[in-house]
């Protein structure tokens, strides 16, 4: 498998997904280590000098001002480490961790952050070998970075803390000498290093995004398949409209549904006598391109945020090599994440609310024109009654899910970090309204396929036919009830695996 470079310059979010999901090598480059360096040969000759340098030998936030003698300096970084290590909650899962050791090796090898090579070598050992610090995923405001899930991460670099290993949980001095890793005993600035970033809510915001494209393709599939359930019009799918009003995404979405549905019997049927009065169909349907092409224009701002962030030197101060400079500002603060967070929150809920409003147009035999509930012998039978309550909660926990972080502030450090981002809970909560998303869709799809059941012998398009063909290779048509369930938990493993979404390619 083709190596990955971790130079800080060059990292991308698929070639990230590699190393996360597909156990891709990483390297570094002798670019970046001769940049490692020479940024860490100006840290070396400030440490030995009197002139006070924030992070090498003086205290931290608001104890800045406090100098740190020279026999105290790698005393300092190793307290700074154990002191930050005091995050809460379940751990991280393994994938995020992934991302952050990526991550954060990427960005000292980027070569501005004072520190040996060692350190981001060791982080890329560890992704090798399989050392997963645990991660306690509650505790960072991400002011001066996400310090203490960092701070979790860093002590198993110096062989404290815990660590998963071969599915075993150990304590990280165990987890390294069993990987072969030699722990890193730090110097000055080294630890400052390892915590000042965003790449515990920047790991989080990559990995939703992924999902979260996968889940708006899916979404447009879905819709072609209520968009026959209902007997919908083609017409709002012309791509003479999108050309009218030209947000990329809505004409995605347009063309997407439109070659779904090309050819459909169903869709022809629209035009018959038998149809219902009803010159327009709902917004859910008709509206689908500009609603879900709002989705895709929101998560093509939050790519181009995060293909800026993968490779940018977030920790403080930074080190200019070319000048012997070092630098305090404030790179680590993570409101464009924050932001960007409550963006895709935004817009999973969108999804999910607009989803679940064709579920209740099909099973509501007053705006379907098909038997109540999806089911036959209905009062008997309840059918999918629920399955539109079940996706109703969860549109509506979204809903609350969606409100913003970003604005949250808390001021923090005896208020010398006195306007903070909240990006890591911003972040956090993307992955269980994901969840919801995926049985949102999953209902729609199942309802979708059951509405189509009743319209043989129409039969959808040939491309739509290869979705319904998927839903019903899992889960076959209700003719009376059943728990559906285990069926909606395997239509969401097959949303998040791209079976759906891999129809539009």
């Amino acid at each position: 498998m083709t190596h990955v470079s971790i130079d800080g310059e060059s990292l991308t979010l698929e070639t990230l997904w590699r190393i996360v999901y597909d156990r891709a090598p990483a390297e570094i480059p002798a670019a970046a280590r001769e940049r490692m360096a020479a940024s860490r040969a100006v840290i070396e000759r400030l440490a030995a000098a009197d002139a006070p340098v924030y992070g090498v030998n003086t205290g931290f936030g608001k104890m800045a001002s406090t100098r740190i003698s020279r026999d105290e300096i790698r005393h300092l970084q190793l307290n700074l480490v154990r002191s930050h290590s005091c995050g809460v909650g379940a751990p991280l899962e393994e994938p995020v961790v992934r991302a952050m050791l990526t991550l954060r090796a990427n960005a000292l090898a980027k070569g501005f952050s004072g520190v040996r090579p060692v350190l981001a070598e060791t982080l890329v050992a560890m992704l090798h070998r399989g050392v997963h610090p645990i991660i306690p995923s509650q505790g960072s405001v991400g002011a001066s970075g996400d310090l203490a899930p960092l701070a979790h991460l860093a002590q198993v670099v110096i062989g404290e803390g815990e660590a998963l290993y071969e599915s075993r949980r150990l304590s990280g001095a165990e987890a390294m000498r069993a990987a072969g890793i030699q722990p890193v005993a730090l110097e000055a600035k080294e630890g400052l290093a390892l915590l000042n970033g965003t790449q515990a809510m920047l790991a989080l915001l990559a990995l939703a995004l992924r999902e979260a494209q996968t889940a708006v393709d899916t979404a447009d599939v879905a819709t072609a398949l209520s968009l026959d359930a209902l007997r919908g019009s083609p017409a709002a799918f012309d791509a003479r409209l999108a050309a009218l009003r030209p947000h990329s995404g809505a004409a995605i979405t347009a063309r997407n549904v439109e070659r779904l549905n090309r050819a459909s019997e169903i869709r022809e049927s629209h035009r018959s006598p038998e149809r219902d009065s009803r010159v327009q169909d709902s917004y859910s349907l008709r509206c689908a391109p500009q609603v879900h092409g709002a989705v895709r224009d929101a998560l093509a701002h939050i790519t181009a945020v995060l293909a800026i962030e993968i490779n940018s030197a977030t920790d403080n101060p930074l080190v200019f090599a070319d000048t012997g400079e070092v630098i305090s500002g404030g790179n680590f603060h993570g409101q464009p994440l924050a932001m960007a967070a409550d963006h895709m929150a935004v817009a999973l809920a969108t999804l999910g609310g607009i989803s679940e409003r064709r579920i209740e147009q099909m099973t509501n035999p007053q705006t379907s024109l098909l038997p109540a509930f999806l089911v036959r012998e209905a009062g008997l039978n309840s059918g999918f009654m629920i399955l539109q309550v079940t996706a109703a909660a969860l549109a509506a926990e979204m809903k609350a899910l969606a409100a913003p972080h970003s604005i949250q502030s808390i001021p923090t450090s005896a208020n010398q970090e006195d306007y903070v981002s909240m990006g890591m809970s911003a972040a956090r909560r993307l992955s269980p309204m994901l969840e919801n998303l995926k049985n949102i869709l999953a209902i729609e799809l199942l309802a979708a396929c059951q509405g189509i059941d009743f319209l043989a012998p129409l039969r959808p398009g040939p491309e739509t036919c290869r979705a319904y063909d998927l839903i019903r290779s899992i889960s076959k048509r209700v003719d009376v009830d059943r728990s559906l369930a285990p069926e909606i938990a395997a239509v969401s493993g097959a949303i998040a695996s791209g079976s759906l979404a891999a129809l539009l390619r």
